[in-house]
């Protein structure tokens, strides 16, 4: 048992570290592609498929700059660049149906989620959530379903006692 608890806390810990490095890879080309202009994100994160997220660099106007694109399910995924968005005005490529449909389902999604947000923040409807850069661990699923599942039984723990209570009165 000891051993599996070992083996399970070594687990955490390398993944943490790898996860680290991707945090680290993300903060990289986002400072790239910020020294360029404003940076559009869009996110398309999945469970248990592959994730995706996309850094966009447009100017003022809405030309893009540079694109990058990070698919993957495990944490070894990088960042590519997509070529073929330079030059582009992201309205356009938004609205090309034909274009849109070249691409795979993740990555269109992803453009769409960065064009839903930038024509939120042009129009000053973008959510204060959008801004919030702090990351809370404890709102990760696994710390979620550890707190649902610890509520459950507090809940049931209580209606038991009261039960009993109820029944010792009678």
């Amino acid at each position: 048992m000891l051993v599996l608890g070992l083996a399970l806390v070594g687990a955490f810990l390398i993944q943490s570290a790898l996860g680290f490095f991707q945090i680290k890879n993300f903060s990289k080309n986002y400072s790239e592609l910020r020294h360029q202009g404003r940076v559009l994100i869009g996110k398309n994160p999945k469970r248990f498929q592959s994730g995706t997220l996309f850094l966009i660099s447009i100017t003022a106007d809405g030309l893009i700059q540079e694109a990058r694109i990070m698919k993957g399910i495990t944490i070894f995924a990088k960042f590519k660049t997509i070529p073929s968005l330079a030059g582009q005005y992201l309205l356009v490529v938004a609205a090309d149906y034909t274009q849109l449909q070249r691409m795979d389902r993740l990555t269109r999604g992803c453009l769409l989620n960065a064009y839903k947000n930038y024509v939120e923040f042009r129009n000053g409807k973008l959510a204060d959530s959008a801004y919030d850069t702090s990351v809370n661990v404890f709102s990760m699923p696994m710390f979620v379903k550890i707190k649902d599942l610890g509520e459950q039984f507090f809940s049931y723990w209580h209606q038991r006692t009261d039960q009993k209570r109820l029944e010792k009165w009678r």
